[in-house]
């Protein structure tokens, strides 16, 4: 397994942490790595975490990986 898949499933891990800022900092960290096979996660945060701050976050770097994504 490549370092980046690694930490994209280290981040992904971390969404699921009770603290909304560790999971805002994990999506900004997944949009930075830039893989395109989390948009479907970011969508199900979008779509349904608690925190207004983390569904921000989600719906941001879901529409910059998509837009990069259909480049």
């Amino acid at each position: 397994m490549s370092v980046e898949k690694k930490l994209v499933a280290y981040h992904l891990h971390r969404l699921k942490d009770r603290d909304p800022q560790v999971r805002v900092a994990s999506v900004h960290e997944l949009e930075e790595l830039g893989d395109a096979e989390v948009l479907s996660v970011l969508r199900h945060l979008f779509e349904n975490d608690p925190s207004i701050e983390v569904r921000k976050a989600a719906q941001s770097a879901g529409r910059k990986l998509y837009l990069k994504k259909r480049e």
